[in-house]
């Protein structure tokens, strides 16, 4: 089959969730309000409560949002045949992500821009609220360890990605000061940083930096892990505008300079698909599609990590109430269309059939290497870009979404050690509470040993904490949803599917770890379950009681439920 067939439909369904869905959600469903002060205006402390141009704060959120999940999951999901993968990318962008990330957006900046673990409180109660937590905390943790490995190794395996990436910083702190210090015009800031980003690009590939063997008794990959978890901290402490807002923005338009290089690839060489639509010819020890498909792809579908950004840091940046149509909604289209692509490169970018099965000779082949060198060869092919330069591109665009995500999700996680620790009635300091989350993170990483391979332990479980993850942030929804006696359905539907098939997949990963005798992934997948079942249990209770009480009216003068009239 030609990908071209499945780019333009792609491309088609996406383009019409935002104009027409998402359209649909911010006018009936959230009820968007352009007269409705922000908390980015009303809570201002130029630190972490920033108003935003929207094109600036879309590129926060999504290149946030984004990491290497939508590449690493399709890249791995192909292996059942593209058309599953395909299906769960587009309707799941379309008619959940979407739906998923503006509906957590709108919830907290409703909320004085209170994450959805603290929201989680006020709508369904404390004990709730606790156990949310853990979920959240666990899941950044995560996040955090395996993607400082996953970009060591990517620095390693791919030198020519090292002056790009860490040149990216510069470039970044140079448009903040430009964009919020001196007031440059926003469109020529934008064009100057991509233009540095891919001349970075250009030179990277020139002079690959080779690190020798040891470096300060560390091996190349312990080292890089070190940097970036240096790095993480001191970019969660700065203010966002300093570095990790323009970091991000730069990074958005980078990647869809990326994208629009690999769709150009896609359309010159109309490449076949060699893969099969249904791969029959699994590899053994493949687990079975269902509902396994549903969790390996997460980021690019839906994923439960973007509720966190979205009320972490993006609900504090948002302008107007109704950007967050754009920030939300098209920021999961966009992560659509890297996961689209992704597909698209990883089963076309081959010759033959027989190569393809060669690069996926087991479940936990594939990844990221894959799209790589598929995504490489099709832009060699079709621009005539060369390869070694190609791959430089995608690995770049790699590297740069994962330590995006990371250096937010230590931000994220200061955030939530700072409520946990409010819980507890301590008052943790900023730099306080990020030398505790670098300190677990850093141990998780190397506890298995020096070359930090312990930051992959937990990741198994990454697929199912993120979908149960999403659930419970739709369930909060659902519950203010009920309480404003607006359609909930739209919300509702998406939570029931993706609850059934995470607390599924939960289920048979139990068996899995049992089976391989690996009693702490057995166990921590226990906490998790039980601890998301237990939410789901309170969140539906209150849904109930929710219908039993006088409807919620919020106005723009009380900033809705912050006033406690949801409470």
């Amino acid at each position: 089959m030609n990908s071209l067939i499945l780019v333009i439909i792609g491309l088609g369904m996406m383009i019409g969730g935002y104009f027409l869905y998402s359209r649909f959600l911010g006018a009936r469903v959230y009820q968007l309000s352009a007269g409705y002060r922000t908390p980015a205006h009303t809570m201002n402390d130029g630190v972490d409560y920033v108003p935003t141009n929207k094109y600036v704060l879309w590129g926060h959120h999504f290149t946030s949002v984004a990491g290497a999940a939508p590449i690493v999951g399709p890249a791995v999901a192909v292996i059942w045949g593209w058309f599953p993968a395909f299906l769960w990318v587009t309707f799941g962008t379309v008619f959940i992500a979407g739906m998923h990330d503006l509906g957590a957006l709108w919830a907290s900046q409703r909320h004085n821009g209170q994450s959805i673990g603290t929201l989680s409180g006020r709508y369904i109660g404390n004990r709730g609220r606790n156990l949310f937590l853990v979920v959240i905390f666990l899941l950044l943790l995560m996040v955090v360890a395996a993607f400082a490995v996953v970009i060591s190794k990517l620095l390693v395996s791919t030198p020519t990605a090292v002056i790009p990436t860490w040149g990216a910083i510069i470039v970044a702190l140079f448009i903040g000061q430009a964009i919020y210090r001196f007031k440059w015009n926003l469109p020529l800031v934008s064009i100057v940083g991509v233009v540095a980003l891919y001349g970075l690009m250009i030179l990277g590939d020139q002079y690959p930096v080779v690190l020798p063997d040891t470096i300060l008794g560390m091996s190349p990959n312990a080292f890089w892990i070190v940097v970036l978890f240096v790095y993480g901290g001191i970019a969660s402490l700065l203010p966002v505008w300093v570095l990790l807002q323009p970091r991000d923005y730069i990074n958005g338009l980078q990647l869809f300079v990326g994208l629009a290089i690999l769709y150009g690839a896609f359309l010159i060489t109309t490449p076949t698909l060699v893969a099969p639509a249904i791969n029959m010819n699994l590899p053994e020890g493949t687990p079975a599609l269902l509902p396994l498909l549903f969790v390996t792809i997460a980021c690019g579908a839906i994923s439960g990590f973007h509720g966190i950004v979205a009320s972490g840091t993006s609900s504090k940046q948002l302008d107007k109430e109704t950007d967050a149509r754009f920030v939300g909604y098209f920021g999961a289209v966009g992560e659509g269309l890297l996961a689209l692509g992704t597909v698209v490169a990883t089963t076309a970018g081959f010759q033959t059939l027989a190569e393809w099965e060669a690069i996926y000779t087991a479940f936990s082949k594939g990844g990221v290497n894959a799209f790589v060198a598929g995504g490489g060869n099709l832009i060699n092919a079709g621009l005539g870009i060369p390869t070694s330069l190609s791959t430089t591109i995608l690995a770049t665009m790699a590297v740069l979404f994962a330590a995006t995500t990371m250096d937010t999700g230590v931000r994220l996680q200061r955030f939530v050690v700072q409520e946990i620790g409010e819980i507890m009635g301590v008052k943790l300091s900023g730099l306080v509470a990020t030398v505790i989350v670098i300190v677990v993170a850093v141990g998780l990483t190397f506890s298995a040993g020096g070359d930090g391979s312990g930051g992959m332990l937990i990741w198994p479980l990454f697929g199912t904490t993120n979908q149960l993850m999403a659930a419970l942030t739709l369930s909060i929804v659902c519950v203010m949803l009920t309480r404003l006696r607006r359609p909930v359905w739209p919300v509702l539907l998406p939570l029931l599917f993706v609850l059934t098939v995470a607390l599924w997949a939960a289920v048979v990963q139990l068996r899995q770890f049992y089976e391989a005798q690996n009693w702490l992934l057995l166990g921590m997948d226990i906490i998790i379950l039980i601890a998301a079942i237990w939410v789901t249990i309170e969140a539906f209770a209150a849904m109930h009681r929710a219908r039993q009480e006088p409807a919620v009216v919020w106005s723009d003068d009380d900033a809705g439920a912050a006033t406690g009239q949801a409470g």
